[in-house]
């Protein structure tokens, strides 16, 4: 019987777990026996997947796992995902009775808020929250000591939360320049110290200060970008001290390959005319995917080549300037390596203008993730090798 294909286009991501499990390897080097690891798996954990994500990531050691939103978490525990997962963001006051009985740790930063929720909580299952502190963000959190010691008091006072954690989160811990940071941590030392009771977890640190600050461990990190691989920032690389391998990659394949004359013109607007007789390719991924139009003239590999984007990129499909005939169904790499060459997820980032963070977040979910595991292809899903 003929196995089924997994997806039916030429385009998909490949997702290196051997590459997260290096980088949170070389990380908890970093860190003191008991400080534990927070690994980060919102937004679709930065585009990777989830589910696949956190799983390596328990594997690798991590105590807890972070989202953004509910729908995030109560997704993770649908996958079978149940280890603790913490909200970082903010959650309806109604919603909190699903959370508590999911297990779900919730932000906790208003006192508003917390009054609110008590309309919903069932009496019998108690909420496990954090509290957010501000210390120059300027997103959510308490901000003064007064404040604090309120929330903390409204709810030991009631009884059916449970404070496991307090936390902050740097704005600059990846830059240069330190001081503002430096300001954002004496601030939180001072906030945590007015708690009449410390928490369980006390965390501060996101990649960039767990890379670099062990003033700022506390007794857990939180582990986002650098456990994909990826630099928090261009400015601080070489102050990263262990090189991070770089998870996420991005294929196609070519679906017709034809020959221009010279003068002939290529997709919409006619914005792109051939010099000379050239071999265009065209391969299946557009802006529909998060290959984004600003990436026309951004360079792709072929036969381990680099060659341009050329005409602007369509909603499904773009096309490349070739180096000479090429076969159909020849694999074409937009980000990761070919042969001797790479493109990194900084390397778009930078034709963007813009983070690293964005693009594989970007990259839209009708372009399937297949995952490699000690060097081979695993379905995540059923645990079923394939090529």
């Amino acid at each position: 019987m003929e196995e089924q294909a997994l997806f039916f286009r030429d385009t998909w991501v490949e997702v290196d777990l051997d590459a997260i499990a290096a980088n949170l390897e070389e990380t908890k080097k970093l860190l003191n026996q008991d400080t534990k690891f927070i690994a980060i798996v919102k937004a679709n954990a930065y585009g990777h997947g989830d589910a696949q994500i956190a799983e390596v990531a328990l594997e690798s050691g991590a105590s807890y796992l972070a989202v953004a939103f509910l729908d995030e978490a109560i997704a993770l525990r649908k996958k079978g995902i149940n280890a603790p997962i913490l909200v970082l963001g903010a959650s309806r006051a109604q919603d909190v009775s699903i959370a508590a009985e999911q297990q779900i740790t919730l932000t906790v930063f208003q006192e508003d808020w917390l009054y609110d929720a008590m309309h919903y909580l069932n009496k019998d299952v108690p909420l496990k929250v954090h509290i957010k502190i501000d210390t120059g963000m300027g997103r959510i959190g308490v901000k003064t000591p007064a404040e604090l010691q309120k929330v903390e008091e409204i709810m030991m006072a009631d009884g059916r939360f449970e404070i496991e954690g307090v936390f902050t989160h740097f704005a600059t811990a990846d830059e240069m320049d330190r001081t503002y940071y430096h300001q954002q941590l004496k601030q939180f030392n001072t906030m945590v110290e007015s708690m009449k009771e410390k928490p369980v977890l006390i965390h501060a640190s996101n990649s960039a200060a767990t890379l670099r600050s062990q003033e700022a461990h506390f007794n857990a990190v939180r582990l986002g970008i650098a456990m994909y691989g990826l630099t928090p920032s261009m400015e601080m690389e070489p102050e990263i001290p262990f090189p991070l391998k770089e998870a996420f990659s991005l294929h196609s394949k070519l679906i017709h390959v034809k020959k221009l004359e010279k003068g002939e013109k290529v997709s919409y607007g006619a914005t792109y005319e051939t010099p000379e007789e050239e071999w265009i390719g065209t391969i299946p991924i557009g802006y529909a995917d998060g290959w984004i139009r600003k990436l026309q003239g951004q360079f792709v590999l072929v036969d381990g080549i680099k060659v341009p984007i050329v005409g602007r990129i369509c909603m499904d499909q773009c096309m490349i300037k070739l180096p000479y005939e090429v076969p159909v169904g020849t694999t074409v790499t937009l980000i990761g390596k070919q042969k001797d060459q790479f493109i990194s997820i900084n390397d778009v980032a930078t034709r963007l203008e813009t983070i690293n963070y964005e693009v594989p977040c970007i990259i839209s979910n009708r372009v399937p993730r297949i995952y490699k595991k000690f060097g081979k292809m695993v379905d995540m899903k059923n645990s079923i090798l394939y090529y």
